[in-house]
């Protein structure tokens, strides 16, 4: 029997049956026409990717400082959440403010829509990883911090934390009045596209500063890798929906988002609420 031969026209592939093609055409058996043939076939599925000649977090994280981001998610039990937060109001504004530790608390929510009875923490280590080793120790040494971290895995069902660095080309996350509704965009990326992402979005990042509602931009280094997560701020949901809306009609915009979204495996949206102690409210 024949073998089927495979043509592309306009970008399609077609049996030769349907192209037009003789039912007798001879087949080519040279190898260099075949290394011809699987070359061009492997083009289509095979994404190249220009090598690097420096990491990838060299290349987009801040060169002006050092500072280092945990970022905490602790699934609390549902009868334990108000324990959960009144325990943290009263333990962790101490350690953000205790001139000791090289550390800032930069926000603390509560998830409203996305998965229920879950805290969210994001801290900032001036000094990057000397830094959070040396609060680390230190407060191995702070009875009420052990005491409270005692407390605390009564109340969880699980946790888990990320270390994480800043893009480059995003804001610095400051403390904000409120009240404000935080919503926490996470992006599970492609391994080897962190680079392609972060070029889309040193340019995308300008259509969405015209209501300050860009908070911060960040990427894993330590937890689940090729993590990215933007945080933003807006004064509720209808607003959110508006200020979404109006960036399709900034020219520009709808090209990076179509170049981005092959660079993502799964992506997901929380809606936070601040704790009273939160410098971001």
């Amino acid at each position: 029997m024949a073998a089927r031969v495979l043509l592309a026209r306009g970008g399609l592939l077609r049996p030769a049956a349907q192209s037009g093609f003789l039912p007798g055409l001879r087949r080519v058996t040279s190898s260099s026409h075949r290394a011809r043939e699987d070359s061009w076939l492997k083009s289509l599925f095979v994404r190249k990717v220009d090598p690097r000649k420096d990491a990838h977090s060299n290349l987009l994280a801040k060169k002006e400082t050092s500072s280092l981001y945990k970022l905490q998610f602790h699934n609390v039990k549902p009868e334990c959440l108000d324990a959960y937060n009144k325990i943290c109001q009263e333990v962790l504004p101490k350690i953000h403010e205790g001139k000791q530790y090289p550390c800032t608390l930069v926000g603390t929510w509560n998830t409203w829509y996305g998965e229920q009875d879950q805290a969210v923490h994001l801290w900032r280590y001036e000094g990057g990883y000397p830094a959070l080793t040396e609060v680390m120790n230190k407060l191995k040494e702070n009875q009420e911090f052990v005491n409270f971290r005692k407390a605390r895995s009564d109340m969880l069902l699980s946790r888990k934390n990320q270390l994480l660095l800043e893009f480059s080309f995003w804001n610095e996350p400051v403390p904000r009045p409120g009240p404000n509704i935080y919503e926490l965009r996470s992006y599970q990326l492609r391994p080897g596209t962190m680079i392609e992402w972060g070029n889309y979005w040193a340019r995308a990042i300008r259509f969405r500063q015209d209501s300050n509602e860009a908070v911060g931009g960040f990427f894993s280094q330590i937890g689940q890798l090729y993590m990215v997560h933007h945080l933003w701020a807006y004064k509720d949901l209808q607003t959110r929906e508006d200020i979404r809306n109006a960036a399709w009609h900034k020219h520009g915009w709808e090209e990076l988002v179509y170049y981005t979204v092959p660079l993502i495996q799964e992506m997901e949206s929380r809606i936070m609420i601040p704790l009273k102690t939160s410098p971001l409210q």
